[in-house]
């Protein structure tokens, strides 16, 4: 098989599936409760090591179980009033956008969206112009689902915090395959997944909240871990990160994640953003020079994901074609993306996104299948 989809479910390295099936072995023998007080150390481990991953502080970090559930969890505690702004760009994620729609509907907010420049990423300036004090919160697809942009995640940042806003950063598609610094990047709240770049399992999330923030969250929801029954009609919320994480939780999915992210510590950010990007470009430049295909990616600085079309063959057709090549990829549609796929007048696109395990040779053939389609 040759895997082209980590932008959707990436493959898990072994340690991660020996991590996951031997814990579920554990429970099967003494139960669920006793295999986690057995682990406790190991499930304390995921915070230094993803405040090591995240370039943040270990208090600064929770778990969830999506980067969706992340997202919602840190952008439900971000307080809105009638009259405060939102701010989203053209790639923001179908699930993101929803969301916000909703909430600045029952806050009387106004959301509104900040134009691209010309090579597709969030422009800047545009920013600038539209930014005051009544913008409350800057929502910011580092990496999105479609189009292979990364956004510039510091300029925004730092444009923003001048007007006082908080930046929220929707990392799911970027954690694992770039390096990714809350304390580089400078911004506030951060939310990614396990199962994509980082070769965790499915049902993983995580979210960063900064210190120097956190006080002006508002939770609305939390559960008795993430605050003390302190007395019979009184609570006490926790003041660190864990605030936003729930009691219940996959244990063995919890501890694969944290073996994912060893693993991506391992090898090296840097090390796997270089692989990731050597073979991107060698997918796109081979795909440019096939007649009849297309490619759509946008930005200055590339992603690891491909995404392009076939003349005369419909995105979902390509990938049932593919698939039956073993070749894996996915498609990403308008109903994702409606903003930026709107503007370019797409309705779907062919989705390729190689991580660093897929051999050059695997590429090429790829490339021969698919000149071969029509």
């Amino acid at each position: 098989m040759i895997f082209l989809d980590s932008a959707g479910s990436s493959l898990p390295p072994p340690e991660v599936l020996d991590e996951v099936i031997g814990h579920l072995r554990r429970e099967a023998e003494v139960g669920g409760y006793r295999a986690a007080a057995e682990r406790e150390d190991d499930l304390e481990r995921a915070y230094p090591v993803f405040a090591e991953l995240l370039g943040c502080e270990p208090d600064e970090v929770a778990f969830t179980d999506s980067a969706t559930r992340s997202w919602l969890t840190l952008v439900d505690s971000v307080p809105l009033a009638a009259g405060d702004r939102v701010l989203i760009s053209e790639a923001e994620y179908g699930a993101n956008a929803v969301a916000l729609m909703r909430l600045t509907e029952l806050a009387g907010a106004r959301l509104e969206l900040v134009p691209s420049d010309e090579s597709g990423q969030l422009d800047v300036a545009a920013l600038r112009n539209l930014l005051d004090e009544r913008v409350k919160l800057v929502s910011l697809v580092h990496v999105p689902t479609n189009g292979g942009l990364v956004n510039p995640v510091r300029e925004v940042a730092e444009a923003a915090h001048e007007a006082g806003a908080l930046v929220l950063l929707d990392a799911c598609q970027s954690v694992g395959q770039l390096p990714v610094r809350a304390d580089e990047l400078g911004v506030d709240l951060i939310a990614g997944t396990g199962r994509k770049w980082l070769r965790g399992p499915r049902g993983t999330g995580f979210l960063v909240v900064r210190r120097a923030v956190a006080d002006r969250l508002r939770p609305r929801l939390f559960d008795h871990s993430g605050a003390d029954w302190s007395g019979l009609w009184e609570y006490r919320f926790r003041q660190d990160a864990r605030l936003h994480e729930l009691w219940e939780f996959g244990v063995a999915e919890r501890l694969g994640l944290v073996k994912a992210a060893e693993h991506a510590l391992g090898l090296g950010l840097d090390h796997i953003a270089a692989e990731i990007g050597e073979r991107a470009a060698r997918l796109r430049a081979g795909l440019s020079a096939i007649p009849g295909v297309a490619v759509h990616d946008l930005g200055e600085r590339p992603s690891g994901i491909v995404t392009f079309t076939v003349d005369g063959l419909a995105p979902g057709r390509v990938k049932d074609l593919l698939w039956d090549k073993d070749i894996v990829v996915s498609v990403t549609s308008e109903a994702s993306t409606r903003f930026d796929m709107g503007r370019r007048g797409l309705s779907a696109m062919v989705r390729a996104s190689p991580h660093y395990f897929v051999d050059p040779a695997q590429l090429d053939e790829f490339l021969t299948v698919v000149t071969g389609l029509r």
